[in-house]
C-alpha cells in the first residue's frame, strides 16, 4: 500500500477523547499535497496514526452545517 502523506493545516476542534488518548477531531487536512479539506476522524496523541474518517469539501461542509442546524435549532 502506498504511503499517504498528510498535513494538518488547521486544528478546528476536538469532539471527544477515548481512554487510550485518541481524539475525534475536526480539522483542515491536506492529503498528498492537495488543497486542504475539512476532515473528521480519530487521531492518536502524536497525530502519527489515524482512524477511518470523512473528508469534506467546503461546499459539503456547508451542506452538513445546514442539515445539523435544522436538526438542533
Amino acid at each position: 500500500m502506498a504511503d499517504i502523506k498528510f498535513e494538518i493545516e488547521e486544528e478546528i476542534g476536538v469532539l471527544s477523547e477515548n481512554s487510550k488518548g485518541w481524539k475525534k477531531e475536526f480539522n483542515k487536512v491536506s492529503w498528498n499535497g492537495s488543497a486542504a479539506k475539512y476532515d473528521l476522524r480519530d487521531w492518536n496523541p502524536e497525530h502519527a496514526k489515524m482512524g477511518k474518517g470523512v473528508t469534506l469539501t467546503e461546499d459539503e461542509a456547508k451542506s452538513l452545517y445546514e442539515i445539523l442546524k435544522g436538526i438542533f435549532e
